[in-house]
Formats: C-alpha cells, structure tokens, sequence
C-alpha cells in the first residue's frame, strides 16, 4: 500500500474521479475520542481502475479515508487516498493505515519531539545513522523500564548515573 499525495497530480486527480463516481467495495467507520480530540474515519476501497493510467502494473485497489472531527474544540476534515496490489477488504486496510500511524507517533514523533532529531546540525549520513539507532535504543530501554513519558523519564535520570547504568543491567 502506497500513499498517494497531491504532488502526484495525475494519479492524484485519476484516483479523486473515480472515488467520487463510483461506489466502494467495502467501507469500514471507526470513531476515536482521545485527549482534545475527536475523530471519525472512513475507509472506502475501489474495485474500479477505469481511468488509472495502465503504468501502475499489479494495481488492484484503490483506497480512500476520510477522516472528519474536532482537534481543540476546531472542526477539521481530511482525505487520504492509497494504492494498493493487495485484496483486503476496508477494515484489513483500515488496520494497516493505524498501525503505520502508530510507528510515526510511537518512534519518529518522539524522535523529533523529544530527542530533536530533525534540529540535528550532523549532516554526514553515516554519523547522522549512528545517532539516530543511539536514540531508538534510549527509547527502547526507557520503555522497557515502564516509562512511558520520555520526557518526565530523562528529566528524572539525565543527571543521575546510577539510574543511567541500571537501564542497561
């Protein structure tokens, strides 16, 4: 599966045509209210390829979520669209686009959050790695240890060696 984003204008507006002229396969809602948020997603998978362009061999769905609610009590709405080679219905898709999400929040977000990974001066690729498997590991080993704010965590142990070495005994 394959997000397709507006800087793919052909595909892009191909796809748009035909979620709005036809009728999906499947369709799969869910509905989550979490911290200052509210949101409702719908899934729709496309059988129909008429109209995508014939160089996107082994394609066989196309995907659409709608995802619709309230961040800070300010209304939103927003679409995604994906391709896919796979035959699932809405809700196996519905699973996979989450389940993507919950690695950007879960690992990259806190990368760039907590740790200021994008803010990192390092420009050369090998050393820019190596400091980016350091700070999954320090995120891993803080979770193991039942932190499970990584912020609280290092303020608590950032100056205290003892606490330091026994994350890694």
């Amino acid at each position: 599966m394959v997000a397709v984003k507006a800087n793919q204008t052909n595909l892009y507006q191909q796809i748009q045509t035909i979620t709005q002229s036809t009728n999906p396969t499947s369709i799969a809602h869910s509905f989550e209210s979490v911290r200052d948020r509210c949101t409702h997603r719908q899934v729709s998978v496309f059988e129909d390829l008429s109209g995508i362009s014939p160089q996107w061999l082994g394609l066989k769905r196309l995907i659409k979520v709608e995802r619709t609610g309230t961040r800070s009590d300010l209304p939103y709405h927003q679409v995604a669209y994906y391709i896919s080679s796979l035959t699932f219905t809405a809700q196996e898709f519905a699973q996979g686009i989450r389940s993507h999400w919950g690695i950007e929040n879960r690992l990259h977000w806190v990368k760039d959050v907590v740790f200021c990974e994008d803010s990192c001066r390092i420009s050369q690729p090998l050393p820019a790695a190596n400091l980016s498997i350091i700070r999954t590991i320090a995120i891993n080993l803080l979770r193991r240890h039942g932190y499970t704010s990584l912020t609280s965590a290092i303020r608590l142990i950032a100056h205290n060696l003892d606490a330091i070495f026994n994350l890694i005994s």
